[in-house]
């Protein structure tokens, strides 16, 4: 059996302790350092297929997430599941004070692909689900139905509350309260 735990992903990335403020506005403890994840695809690659295996049933026609990360995981999941895949790109206005505050933006090459077509969503950590969130509102404003929204490793509640209360499915390979 393979360990897909929170444990064992977090032994995959660099983290550090202190303050730190997130692109969500939020304040964490916990810095994770997420860049060189994909670097040697096979070290994930579980948690890659386990995160296909709990989108599949969702019947999507494309896996979408944000650039930073996200995009590496949708591409990877979309070839498991044998879908499309796009990406958002994210852009941090000048006034950055608040939540939520960063825009994600669909490349004009995939706005007419994703009209009225089932998407998943991902990203390789959500906690608050702020990179999500903007994807999730961009592919709406297209007209795409987000049917799921799913990453690597969940931590904490808010990202995944903010998304089933808008009846979408969130999926994780795996979880952690933090």
């Amino acid at each position: 059996m393979t360990d897909t735990s929170a444990e064992h992903f977090l032994d995959l990335v660099s983290g550090r302790r202190g303050h730190f403020l997130l692109e969500s506005g939020h304040h964490s403890a916990l810095w994770l350092d997420l860049d060189p994840l994909f670097a040697e695809p096979r070290r994930i690659t579980p948690f890659v297929s386990e995160l296909a295996k709990l989108i599949e049933p969702h019947g999507v026609w494309a896996v979408c997430g944000p650039m930073r990360g996200g995009a590496f995981l949708a591409q990877l999941v979309a070839h498991d599941l044998n879908v499309e895949f796009c990406f958002t790109d994210g852009v941090m206005p000048a006034d950055s004070s608040g939540l939520y505050r960063a825009h994600y933006v669909l490349p004009a090459g995939f706005v007419s692909r994703v009209k009225g077509k089932r998407i998943a969503i991902v990203d390789d950590v959500m906690s608050a689900g702020s990179a999500l969130r903007g994807t999730f509102n961009e592919l709406e404003s297209h007209g795409a139905e987000v049917v799921v929204a799913g990453a690597l490793l969940v931590l904490g509640e808010v990202g995944a509350t903010y998304f089933m209360e808008r009846h979408v499915a969130v999926e994780a390979a795996a979880r952690d309260r933090y």
